[in-house]
């Protein structure tokens, strides 16, 4: 049986996409809508479309946007934690059955979005773990329990929040998203 596919998250407004272009420092691609927000309100992680504006399919669907985030998880990769985990998957079966069953649910939640030539998943899902980034966005989006490795990358990643929001409002922002 096949696991029940996220919701569909909400459109995304002007603001949220003012503030997510400031985060990633360039207009956003195929977004769909704000994934998980941060604790300061602000988003963190994004849907992305099954497929860029041009058709080319685009398999990521969960993006890491706010800076610190995704430093926090660059920090992650730098100290080896991908290497850790991915020798941890080929001794722990438990871990492994975990994250196989989170690549189901993504492609499940992807495929109601979209069926893409590809059963390539986020961050390498089943069988690697190569890009922190989207496992923790994925985490971050389907919620805590989903994803193993992105929960582990989420839990390590610390406060990124902390110092408060990531992206500050423009005087052209037609609202503040905070």
């Amino acid at each position: 049986m096949s696991p029940d596919p996220a919701p569909v998250s909400p459109p995304v407004t002007e603001a949220e996409r003012a503030v997510i272009a400031r985060q990633l420092g360039r207009p956003p691609r195929a977004l769909v809508g704000v994934a998980h927000r941060c604790p300061c309100g602000q988003p963190d992680v994004v849907e992305t479309a099954p497929r860029l504006e041009d058709g080319t399919p685009f398999p990521t669907l969960y993006y890491l946007t706010c800076p610190r985030a995704t430093a926090a998880a660059s920090r992650l990769e730098s100290a080896g934690r991908m290497r850790e985990w991915q020798d941890e998957l080929a001794t722990d079966a438990e871990l492994a059955a975990g994250y196989r069953a989170a690549h189901e649910s993504f492609l499940a939640t992807r495929d109601s979005r979209d069926v893409l030539p590809t059963r390539a998943s986020a961050g390498g899902m089943p069988d690697r773990v190569k890009c922190l980034h989207a496992l923790a966005g994925h985490a971050l989006a389907a919620g805590p329990g989903v994803n193993p490795i992105g929960d582990r990358a989420v839990a390590e990643m610390g406060e990124w929040w902390a110092a408060g929001p990531c992206a500050r409002p423009s005087s052209s922002d037609p609202e503040d998203v905070r």
